[in-house]
């Protein structure tokens, strides 16, 4: 939900999905939760599985986020990061899996960032690429 407004977040971003072709990204306007959650059901393709990005999401370190990515194959994921108001309980219980960055809060932008990084890095894993020195 919403858009990037600092250029720095941008830009980082941009690093991240010109090394993840394939990887979209679709912005959708801030409104009530239960708006937020008929647009990101509208958005979602009939082949996409949800995945909600919450706080009682179950957190992990990038080597298992790359095992659990590799779990569902060729499966198209959407990853959903809520508005300021968060997901619904409806929207929640529709997710295939709930995920938390992390115990602390972080502006929706900063989310953004911190998501396609551990995708990029989840799949540095996956292929034995040196960007995960672990």
């Amino acid at each position: 939900m919403g858009k990037v407004r600092r250029g720095w977040i941008q830009e980082g971003i941009d690093v991240y999905l010109k090394r993840l072709p394939g990887l979209e990204i679709c912005e959708l306007r801030d409104s009530t939760p239960e708006k937020e959650a008929d647009a990101i059901r509208a958005a979602l393709r009939p082949d996409e599985s949800l995945v909600a990005l919450m706080e009682e999401g179950k957190t992990q370190a990038s080597i298992p986020f790359a095992r659990t990515l590799e779990q569902f194959g060729n499966e198209r994921l959407a990853f959903v990061i809520g508005g300021a108001d968060g997901l619904t309980d409806a929207l929640k219980a529709q997710a295939r899996w709930s995920l938390s960055l992390s115990p602390m809060t972080f502006p929706h932008e900063m989310a953004r960032l911190m998501l396609v990084e551990q995708l990029f890095r989840a799949q540095a894993i996956l292929q034995g690429s040196p960007y995960h020195r672990a």
